[in-house]
């Protein structure tokens, strides 16, 4: 798996100093508010769960599965929903917690779906963003790293549900992905 590896973009340390940080300004923006935190499967479990652990306050967790990838590495921007919000988000102050921002198609989709459910708030945490990619504006309220544009994988990140389990953020070498499609 390492092999495959072009190099390390975003360490460990730095991925978990981020999150850190990233955890105490949502703390102080929704101080005195209940707040759901709405993950993006599969790719934001690992960020999820980290922010999580990092907050002192208690939170509310949910989870979407969408599709807009399947096997490629590039979006098709056909939206599915492959599992939906377990309970209701009306009048409820919603922050998503995505992996990447890519194109935006995705998470414009998302949240215009979303809306229409009438939260109290709604607003985006993304661990990675990519924005030489952005065809579409979205807000992103929270922003861990921006990336250049090169396909990057590990801390929850895959190519073919494999890679998700490196403990940081890797280039993978373009010949992995090229041979694969």
């Amino acid at each position: 798996m390492y092999e495959d590896v072009a190099r390390i973009l975003i360490s460990e340390e730095d991925l978990q100093r981020r999150v850190r940080e990233l955890a105490q300004q949502i703390e102080a923006d929704y101080q005195g508010k209940d707040l759901l935190l709405v993950g993006l499967l599969k790719g934001a479990v690992h960020f999820m769960v980290d922010l999580t652990r990092a907050m002192k306050r208690p939170v509310a967790i949910d989870f979407m599965a969408v599709s807009s990838y399947g096997a490629s590495t590039e979006s098709s921007g056909i939206v599915r929903i492959l599992k939906d919000l377990d309970e209701s988000i009306e009048g409820k102050h919603v922050l998503i917690v995505e992996d990447i921002v890519d194109t935006g198609l995705t998470l414009k989709y998302i949240l215009e779906m979303l809306r229409r459910r009438g939260p109290a708030s709604l607003r985006v945490c993304a661990l990675l963003n990519k924005k030489d990619r952005r065809l579409v504006d979205v807000p992103l309220d929270y922003v861990g790293f921006d990336i250049p544009n090169e396909f990057v994988v590990g801390y929850g990140l895959d190519f073919r549900q494999v890679y998700r389990n490196l403990p940081f953020v890797a280039v993978l070498k373009p010949e992995v992905y090229q041979r694969a499609s």
